[in-house]
């Protein structure tokens, strides 16, 4: 007997169910870097990420707030790799068992800037501590990140240095990152703390002078940490691996040490890679 069925159509197949259509292969979730915000408004970022995405074939998600909430994120498992500026937490974020891997990167400095005319009289200290003193006592306006970032560690550290209380109207704080934070500090002519950096970068735009530079008290050092995945959370600890390999590569330093020299005259952070603590 002749048959009279013809064979099905791909589509009528695919409509019986017959045939499950392709699906497209996952795809690798972002590498999500959090990192402090001094990273991002110098512009460091604007080269470093791309330069990795291009020669990782991985895409980035950067959220760059305060070192304090970046290590909070690699905490619960919502980064993958972090770029931070605050040793001793940081130790204590690697001795906790969340970091897999911590390795230095590079430096920058901070300063000690405020207004021209100087009312406590702090331009020129031997040391940060000796200036965040002459502030407390004389009660000038200082405006302080407020924010647990790197700097504000820092930025309580000498004020428990200089033995001071950084408490009264004289203080204020903004809960933002550093741009911000200079910004208030330029319209209320007050001091602050910063990181270099940060600072050349939107020095065109600001009313304040380094007052207190080169101070041995006043050294800041960024490490890279691949942070350990938390069970059952999405991760991508091979590309965390990845961005802190070349962060710390022949090529990432180069980077690193080139960034800023076109535009400031000079580079904005000092490459540290392999170098002894």
């Amino acid at each position: 007997m002749r048959s009279y069925l013809r064979p099905l159509t791909l589509v009528a197949a695919l409509g019986l169910g017959l045939l499950a259509p392709l699906e497209p292969a996952a795809a690798e979730p972002s590498v999500i870097l959090a990192t402090t915000t001094s990273t991002q408004d110098t512009g460091l970022l604007d080269v470093l990420v791309p330069a990795f995405e291009k020669a990782s074939g991985l895409q980035v998600k950067t959220i760059a707030v305060g070192t304090g909430a970046a290590l909070a994120m690699g905490d619960r498992g919502d980064a993958d790799v972090l770029l931070v500026h605050a040793p001793a937490a940081e130790e204590a974020y690697m001795a906790k068992g969340r970091g897999l891997e911590r390795a230095l990167v590079m430096h920058n400095a901070f300063i000690v800037v405020g207004p021209s005319n100087d009312p406590a009289h702090v331009r020129g200290s031997a040391t940060a501590q000796a200036a965040f003193g002459a502030i407390a006592r004389a009660q000038a306006l200082f405006v302080s990140r407020g924010d647990d970032s790197g700097t504000n560690i820092k930025e309580l550290a000498l004020w428990k240095a200089a033995g001071a209380d950084a408490a009264g109207p004289w203080y204020v704080k903004t809960g933002s990152g550093m741009a911000d934070t200079l910004h208030v500090a330029s319209q209320k002519g007050a001091y602050t703390l910063t990181d270099d950096g940060t600072f050349l970068s939107q020095r065109a735009t600001l009313s304040l002078v380094p007052l207190v530079e080169d101070a041995k008290d006043l050294r800041n050092v960024y490490h890279v940490i691949v942070v350990k995945p938390v069970a059952n959370r999405v991760s991508n600890q091979a590309g965390g691996e990845a961005f802190a390999r070349f962060v710390t590569s022949a090529d990432g330093q180069r980077i690193i040490a080139a960034y800023g020299h076109e535009k400031f005259g000079r580079p904005l952070f000092v490459p540290d890679a392999g170098k002894a603590e």
